[in-house]
Formats: C-alpha cells, sequence, structure tokens
C-alpha cells in the first residue's frame, strides 16, 4: 500500500511540476501571428487580435482571446466582417484524461458584431467562408466510439448585434442589445434557452423588441428538433407556443400551436410610434385574442384552425402569407357578429359656416400597399345603422387595385349584391361600383340612413357608377354612369298629392280652399325611373308613377353633390277612386279633362311635391288669351266652337266626334284664326 501511495504521490507530483513548466515556459500570444496566418490560409481574410491571449490549466484547461476581428469579403467594405470584445472556451481537464469525456465549460462572448450584406449582384459577404469550408478536412467519424460523451455547460452571447444589408430588395434588418444563453447541452437531454433582443427592420419600418425563453429538444439520430414551453414576448404581446419536431436537415417545415395573450392595437400602435385608430366607440379594437396553429414551408406561412377574437366579434378560418417576394396574403375567415359602426371614425361637430364638410378620403396608400386575396362570411353587420345578414365578402388587392367581389348580403326584408373597386395605381384614385337592390323595405332603410320616415314600399335599384378624386366629395362631382329605381306599392308620407290638387284648383277658381284629410299621405302602387349619371348629376325623362287615381309622367334631375331634386311631372287622373268622395262632380270634371302640372323641388331627403301654380296660372291665362282672340276673330259662335272643338289638344286627347264634316269645321276654323294671327301680329 505504501508503495502504491509512493506510485500515486509520483504521478501527482510529475503532473504539477509539467504543468507549472508548460505556465511558465508557454506565452500563447506568441502564437497570435501563427493563428492568424492559418486563418487567411483557411478563409482568404484577416483575423485581427488585439487582445491578450490567456491559457488556465487546472481544474479547466481554458483558452480566452482578447478582443478581435475578421475581415470582410472583397468588394463589401473595410468594415470588419465579425467583432468581439472577448471570448472563452474551456474543457475540464481530468475527465477528459481519465474517461475520455469532453465536459466542456460555458462558452461564451462578449459584444459580438456581426454584419450580413448582399451586393447589388446577389452575393453574400459570407458565401466564400462557406465555399472554403468544403476543402477542409473531414472530421472522423467516432459515432460508433462509445467512450466518451459530449457535454456543454452551457453557451452565453451578450451584447451582441447582428446587421443585415440587402441591397438587391433595398431591405435592411438590424438586432441590437442581443443576450443569449443557454443550459447545460448533453447527449439527447432538453436544453433550455432564453434570449432577448431589438429589432429594427426597414423600409417596413417596423422596430421593437423582442424576447423568447423555451426547452429545445434534439434528436441527433433522427436529424429532428422540437421547442416546447416556448414564452415569446414580442411588442409586449406575450404568445405561447408548443413546436412538434421537425427536421433540420432535410426540410424546413416546423408546425407550433399558439396562443397569442389578449392586447390592445392601440397599444401596439403606440409602440410602434404610429398613431392609433380613432374610432367612434373608444374602447374598440382594446382587445384582440388569437389562437392558431402555425405551419412554416419553404413556399409560405400557414396559419390554420384560426381563431380570432375582435372585441364581441369571434372569426374562424385559415390565414397564410406567401413566402415569396410579394408576400401575398390569402385569408378565408367567418364571423358571428360585428358592430362595424364602433369601428368608423368618430362623429365631428358640425363645419362651421363657410368651413364645408369633412371630406371622407379614400385609402390610397391603403390600396397600393395591400397585396391580398380571400374571402369574408359574417352572420350580421351592423353598419350607418343598417343591420345586414349573411354578409359573404371576397377581397382581390395587388398593384394598386383592390376589388371587393363578390359583395352579397340581405337587409331590411331585401338582398343586396355589388362589385366595388378603388384603383390607386395611378396619382389619382379611381372608385366605381355596380351594385343592386332587390325588394328592401325602403322605409326602414330610409329610417336607418337618414333618420326619415317619409316614404314606404319596396325598392329596386341598379346603380353603375364611377368617379375620380382623393375625396368621397369630389368623386361625387365627377360621378357618370347609368341608375334606375323603382318603388313598388308604398305611401309618401307627409304629402296629401290629391288635397295640393283640390287647394290649387280653389285658389285658380278663387274659391275657399278644401279641407285637409289627416294624416297627410300619397298612396303608389309604382314608381320608375332611370337615366344617366353625367359630373355628379342624374338626368332621366321617363318618370312613370302609378297612383290609385292618377298617372304622372315626367322628367327632371338630381344632383348628388348639392343633394338636391328638380322634376317637372305631369298628372292625369284617370277615375273616381272611393276614397275621393268628398271631391264635387265639378272638381272632378276639371280635374279628369286636364292634364295638372307638378313639380318635386328641394332637398334630396325631403322634397316637396306639389302642383306647380305658376304653370297651372300660365295654361289658364292662355287659355284665357285664347278664347279672347278666337271671340274677336272668329266671332262668338265659330270661338265657342273652335274652343270645344280645340279643347283635346290641352289634354292630349281627342274628344271630338270624329266625323269627317267636323274635322273639316275644325280645319277650317282653325286656317281663319292663323290668318288673323298673322295680321293681328303684323299690324
Amino acid at each position: 500500500m505504501k508503495k502504491l501511495l509512493y506510485v500515486v504521490l509520483g504521478i501527482v507530483a510529475i503532473l504539477a511540476i509539467a504543468t507549472v513548466t508548460l505556465f511558465l515556459l508557454f506565452k500563447p500570444n506568441d502564437f497570435r501571428e501563427e493563428i492568424s496566418a492559418e486563418v487567411a490560409r483557411a478563409t482568404g481574410r484577416e483575423l485581427v487580435i488585439e487582445g491578450d491571449l490567456e491559457l488556465s490549466y487546472f481544474p479547466w484547461l481554458a483558452i480566452e482571446v482578447g478582443e478581435s476581428r475578421l475581415g470582410n469579403a472583397a468588394g463589401f467594405g473595410a468594415e470588419p466582417f465579425a467583432s468581439f470584445a472577448r471570448a472563452r472556451l474551456s474543457v475540464r481537464l481530468l475527465p477528459l484524461l481519465l474517461r475520455r469525456e469532453v465536459a466542456i465549460g460555458e462558452a461564451s462572448i462578449d459584444s459580438l458584431h456581426v454584419n450580413l450584406a448582399v451586393d447589388r449582384n446577389g452575393r453574400s459577404n459570407w458565401q466564400d467562408l462557406f465555399e472554403a469550408g468544403d476543402t477542409a478536412p473531414d472530421v472522423p467519424d467516432s459515432s460508433g466510439d462509445s467512450a466518451g460523451e459530449l457535454a456543454i455547460a452551457g453557451i452565453s452571447i451578450s451584447d451582441a448585434t447582428v446587421t443585415y444589408i440587402d441591397a438587391q430588395l433595398g431591405e435592411s434588418y438590424s438586432l441590437t442589445d442581443l443576450d443569449f444563453s443557454t443550459g447545460r447541452i448533453a447527449g439527447g437531454d432538453p436544453v433550455g434557452f432564453s434570449g432577448d433582443f431589438d429589432f429594427d427592420l426597414q423600409p417596413a419600418d417596423l422596430a421593437g423588441d423582442f424576447a423568447i425563453e423555451a426547452v429545445m429538444l434534439l434528436d441527433a439520430k433522427a436529424g429532428t428538433v422540437a421547442f416546447s414551453n416556448v414564452d415569446i414576448t414580442v411588442l409586449g404581446i406575450g404568445v405561447a407556443a408548443e413546436v412538434e419536431p421537425f427536421s433540420y436537415a432535410g426540410d424546413f417545415a416546423p408546425v407550433a400551436t399558439l396562443e397569442v395573450e389578449p392586447f390592445s392595437l392601440k397599444s401596439l400602435m403606440r409602440r410602434l410610434d404610429m398613431e392609433p385608430l380613432e374610432t367612434a366607440d373608444s374602447e374598440a379594437l382594446e382587445k384582440i385574442i388569437l389562437t392558431a396553429t402555425a405551419r412554416v414551408t419553404p413556399t409560405a406561412t400557414v396559419l390554420d384552425d384560426l381563431s380570432l377574437v375582435v372585441d364581441d366579434t369571434t372569426f374562424a378560418g385559415q390565414l397564410s402569407i406567401a413566402g415569396d417576394a410579394a408576400g401575398t396574403i390569402s385569408v378565408q375567415l367567418t364571423g358571428d357578429s360585428i358592430d362595424l359602426d364602433r369601428y368608423m371614425a368618430p362623429a365631428v361637430d358640425t363645419p362651421a359656416a363657410g368651413q364645408g364638410e369633412v371630406p371622407v378620403e379614400i385609402p390610397a396608400d391603403l390600396v397600393r400597399s395591400l397585396n391580398a386575396r380571400g374571402s369574408l362570411k359574417l352572420a350580421t353587420a351592423k353598419l350607418a345603422g343598417m343591420t345586414f345578414g349573411n354578409v359573404d365578402l371576397g377581397i382581390n388587392a395587388s398593384n394598386g387595385r383592390l376589388r371587393m367581389h363578390p359583395i352579397t348580403a340581405q337587409f331590411f326584408d331585401g338582398a343586396y349584391d355589388g362589385d366595388v373597386r378603388i384603383d390607386a395605381s395611378g396619382e389619382v384614385p379611381v372608385l366605381s361600383v355596380n351594385e343592386n337592390v332587390r325588394d328592401v323595405n325602403v322605409g326602414a332603410l330610409a329610417k336607418a340612413m337618414f333618420d326619415q320616415e317619409n316614404v314606404t314600399g319596396a325598392i329596386n335599384g341598379s346603380f353603375k357608377l364611377s368617379g375620380r378624386g382623393a375625396d368621397l366629395a369630389v368623386i361625387q362631382r365627377s360621378l357618370g354612369g347609368s341608375m334606375s329605381f323603382e318603388l313598388l306599392d308604398g305611401t309618401w308620407e307627409g304629402t296629401d298629392l290629391w288635397y295640393e290638387l283640390r287647394r290649387a284648383r280653389a285658389l285658380l277658381k278663387k274659391e275657399p280652399a278644401p279641407e285637409s284629410q289627416l294624416p297627410a299621405r300619397t298612396k303608389f302602387s309604382s314608381v320608375k325611373l332611370s337615366g344617366p349619371v353625367v359630373d355628379g348629376v342624374f338626368k332621366s325623362d321617363d318618370l312613370m308613377a302609378e297612383l290609385p287615381f292618377m298617372q304622372l309622367t315626367g322628367k327632371g334631375s338630381v344632383d348628388f353633390a348639392a343633394a338636391t331634386v328638380d322634376y317637372r311631372m305631369s298628372a292625369r287622373i284617370l277615375e273616381k277612386p272611393e276614397f275621393l268622395q268628398s271631391a264635387t262632380d265639378e272638381e272632378l270634371q276639371d280635374f279628369t279633362k286636364a292634364v295638372i302640372p307638378l313639380r318635386i323641388t328641394g332637398p334630396l331627403l325631403e322634397p316637396s311635391i306639389k302642383p306647380d301654380v305658376q304653370a297651372m296660372l300660365k295654361k289658364e291665362a292662355e287659355k284665357k288669351v285664347r278664347d279672347a282672340l278666337r271671340d274677336r276673330l272668329l266671332g262668338g259662335s265659330a270661338a265657342k266652337e273652335a274652343t270645344d272643338t280645340g279643347e283635346a289638344n290641352d289634354t292630349g286627347e281627342a274628344t271630338g266626334t270624329g266625323e269627317q264634316d267636323t274635322g273639316d269645321k275644325q280645319k277650317s276654323d282653325r286656317d281663319k284664326l292663323k290668318d288673323a294671327l298673322k295680321d293681328l301680329l303684323g299690324n
């Protein structure tokens, strides 16, 4: 035992003496030039070691390198490719000597700076390093040697900066204040790690902070890696994830389940130095929740089983972002119910006199930047006080052009379908619509949109319009296209057209006005009109209205910019309905034999519908002048006969007997009248 003890002590003494001798005689700084020369031979780049090289021997064999920098590739400037202030690597000595076990201590590097770049031709400044690595000698395969295992106490990177500049795409990314550390790495054991950094992405003008903490499981035999207990914080938003095992040697296609903690979109915009959206409801966009299964492939990033909560609305579906340069967004979402009025701009005070209304701008910049296609379905949606059901909206946007088609919805007992396009590819946006409504309750529509209760019935309509301008007011003044309307089986509340006719007749006859019947109301079975729109003015000459006792025809215009209407119509009494029992026989006789002029004028939402008294007075005066001329020029009986036979010309219907001698007599009297008028006018 004593001899054995002496042997052991002798070996320890020899090792101690050898270690002290190595420590005293070996000076690592003497090898800096040789190390630099070897790096230059292997990579073609200059390695400059300005700091000291330090070695320690027991119980760790460790090397520490001071400030160093590696030169950049040719053509990428004088800025170093990589640099650091300090790096340290150590190996536990005795396990290596006795058990051939490689126990590496913490590998650390401080103030690492890496500058990655791609030139205009697509060449990178790291490409040559990989090419040089292809000629390096192969590492012996030790997979069959079970004598030792590799273990690393951890990896630590502090205060690092990584920049990436792509001159070909005009993009740049930077990660600053980067800290990263891992736990023990050994065999197939799970490895915990954490990291955080600030980022700046250009030209997206996106900056913020990122942090991650997770556990990684590496399976070297299967060539897969998985992540669990992943907690990510980006821009103050927490994300929990579980990443399924995926191959790191073959196609890169990880799959992960994501749960995004509730966050405020407005707060997120503030963190991004963006002006938060102003909404009519100040509490809108304050609760956003997202869960999904994410798949990352070389061609796209896909969110399946997507659940998106926006305040009180829940959407489900799928979203994907293409992996190419265009980055096209494809989305299919189905939602339950949403109140869009909450997300509109806040109501503004009525503008002061002379200031005009606040213009509603076309979102041209958004349209130009949008590259998306897909569909959105909603069970119900509320907008401008109107509730739409079974909403189906298709979206296709690219190259500055946005098309929303098809658009279908049910509202107010009817249906709507449309095709809306915004072309912002040029300097001035162009808005065009092709819309149709069918069997819509016009009373409920007028109440919801304009808070008016002056009309009832069902409306059918078609609108094909387009206009140019930066806001809706300018577009209104440039509108062109065509429109058509049809109102069926309704009433015009607040106006009793029959009473207005009787009152106008009494005025002409200088008789007392008739007693009005309340509530004032005019029934109609149909109202039709159509025509072109030019420079924001709708004109039609085919207005046709059918009332229970009257037929109306007319023409006129609607000025959308001024929101005014001006129509002139002619009314003909068809028969004596039961509800006109209060009318006298003389009234009915006057009305049924005459064509009555009417006028619709005033604001578009509250127009006035009344007999055109001025036209009626003019017509009455013309008749009196004509009768007086006939009396003087043709004589009393002739004048009366001419008046009786010519009365049909005022009403547009023939009232004579149709016999040949009567027609000849009318022609003779007219010829005499013409000759007499010529003489009178000549004098």
